[in-house]
Parts: C-alpha cells; sequence; structure tokens
C-alpha cells in the first residue's frame, strides 16, 4: 500500500488539487455572509500549502488556480458565477492566486532540496559500501553481483549483466570521467536518459581490462551527472577486486 502512495502520489495531489478546493469553498458557502472573506481566502490558501508541499508543483499550480477559480465562483458576489462585483473581492482573489502559486514556488525548491541532499547521501553510501568490500578482500563475483543490482537501481535500468567480452562496435558508453559518450558525441543524459538500446561500462585497473557491464536504459528516465561519476566509480572498484583476485592468484 505505500509502495502503491509513493508511486501514485503526483496523480493523487493533481486530484486533491482539483477537488479540495471546490469542496472547501463549498463547505464555506453556509457562512459566507458572517464569515469575513479574507479569512476564507486564508482557508483556501492552506488547501493549497497542502497540495504544494506533499504534491509537485504542477499540483500546486493547479491548486493556486482552482482555488481563485471557486472562491470566487462560492464565495465571492454575484454568488454561484465567475463575475466579480467589489474591488475589494477582487484584490482578495487575486492576493489568493498569488500567494498561492509563490507558496508553491517555495515548496517546489525546498523539495528539490531536499531530494538533492537524499541522493548525495545514498551515493556517499554506495561509495563506501563498495570501498569497504574491495578493502575486505570480497571475492570479485560478488562484486560484480552487488554492483550489478546497484547500477539498475542508480540508472534506472532495466536490465545490467557482466561480459567479459568486449564489444566489436561502437556502442554507448558511460567513460570513467562520467561522460555519456555516443560514437564521437557527448550525451546529455540529466536530460533525457541515456541512449541506445544498450549501454556499456568498461571494468578495468590501472590498464588492465577485465571486462564491462552490459546495461538497458529506461528510455526518458534522466541520470544525474553525479550518478553517473557513483557507475563509474564502482565499475574502478569491480577492476580494483578483480586485480586484487588475480594478484592473491
Amino acid at each position: 500500500m505505500r509502495y502503491w502512495f509513493q508511486e501514485n502520489r503526483s496523480l493523487i495531489a493533481t486530484l486533491c488539487a482539483l477537488g479540495l478546493p471546490p469542496a472547501i469553498s463549498a463547505a464555506l458557502v453556509p457562512v459566507r455572509t458572517s464569515f469575513a472573506l479574507p479569512a476564507s481566502a486564508l482557508v483556501l490558501v492552506l488547501v493549497v500549502v497542502v497540495v504544494a508541499l506533499f504534491g509537485s508543483r504542477f499540483a500546486g499550480v493547479v491548486a493556486a488556480l482552482s482555488a481563485a477559480a471557486w472562491f470566487d465562483f462560492f464565495l465571492t458576489k454575484p454568488y454561484e458565477t465567475f463575475n466579480i462585483t467589489y474591488t475589494p473581492d477582487l484584490q482578495t482573489e487575486i492576493a489568493l492566486l498569488v500567494v498561492g502559486l509563490a507558496v508553491t514556488e517555495i515548496a517546489a525548491r525546498s523539495r528539490g532540496h531536499r531530494e538533492e541532499a537524499h541522493e548525495e547521501a545514498d551515493n556517499i553510501a554506495v561509495i563506501h559500501d563498495f570501498t569497504e568490500m574491495v578493502a575486505a578482500g570480497e571475492p570479485a563475483p560478488f562484486v560484480v553481483a552487488r554492483a550489478a543490482a546497484e547500477l539498475t537501481s542508480l540508472l534506472t535500468l532495466k536490465d545490467c549483466r557482466f561480459e567479459t567480452a568486449m564489444s566489436n562496435g561502437h556502442p554507448t558508453r558511460i567513460e570513467h570521467s562520467g561522460a555519456v559518450a555516443l560514437g564521437g558525441l557527448r550525451w546529455g543524459a540529466d536530460q533525457s536518459g541515456l541512449p541506445g538500446r544498450e549501454v556499456e561500462l568498461i571494468v578495468e585497473y590501472r590498464g588492465q581490462t577485465f571486462g564491462r557491464f552490459v546495461m538497458t536504459p529506461t528510455p526518458g528516465s534522466p541520470v544525474s551527472s553525479d550518478r553517473l561519476l557513483v557507475a563509474a566509480f564502482i565499475a574502478d572498484q569491480v577492476g580494483a577486486a578483480f586485480a586484487t583476485q588475480t594478484k592473491g592468484a
């Protein structure tokens, strides 16, 4: 249930953005002659704040527009129309819309900063785990299996496998600098995702090549430059594990 909720969070927020403002506005109809209009506007601002914090920027904007529209329809004279007779009522509605949009933008930026901080913490944890594994002398097959699973999650892949044979062609490649090379071009994976049907990540250590990860990307899933750098680091650690095993043998 929790997984479904997280997966459909954006949809739920958008539905709330569409449904809550008219419902709350209609609920205020019985007291609209005795309840101060600015107070009603503040109630609707609270609805926008909740939607903006819970959902996306899009949901917050929809909530702000919906709140302004239904505030006009239910709570300003002439009632049950989208007209406003009095200038103070128009000013209140404009203030409601502006504050709602401002709160939405603030919430979206704050959410973006939290997500970036969370991703950075996850990346550091992955780097630490692979460094510890290699330092502890974990067998190379174990490190490979862990790397394939981590790369699948990190880069939102459909599939990831390790091959010792190298490609004869020129597939899309994640380089050890974190750049994505497509032929002789550089690809902006942070906006449009990894290109092609397959992407390779070479596993090497101190000039010795041990194989490559062959990955099937999910089309249209953006991959940040930080994640690409972590992927390159994982490949380096797998190469170090192979080199240690070869040296020990």
